[in-house]
């Protein structure tokens, strides 16, 4: 029987970030602008971000580890996070 364990805290997961639709900016390019300052590149935030939410919900949903996750969350109390379960 094969052993399961649990993920690594260094393991990314989806996690979806709803965050107040940009005026003064497109989304797509604000969503990727948040991920670069966590993942410290433009290229490491495309690939990481998996989809942007545009109309009925602004935000995107990206794979990030924990420590990630709550990086993000420190940057404004507006934003909220909600883990994805598949």
């Amino acid at each position: 029987m094969a052993e399961t364990t649990a993920p690594s805290q260094a393991e990314s997961a989806v996690q979806t970030v709803y965050t107040e639709t940009p005026y003064d900016e497109e989304p797509e390019s604000f969503h990727v602008r948040i991920l670069s300052s966590v993942l410290g590149g433009e290229e490491a935030a495309k690939d990481a971000l998996l989809y942007g939410y545009k109309t009925a919900a602004s935000g995107f949903s990206a794979k990030l580890t924990p420590q990630q996750v709550d990086k993000i969350s420190s940057f404004d109390d507006s934003w909220h996070l909600a883990e994805c379960i598949i």
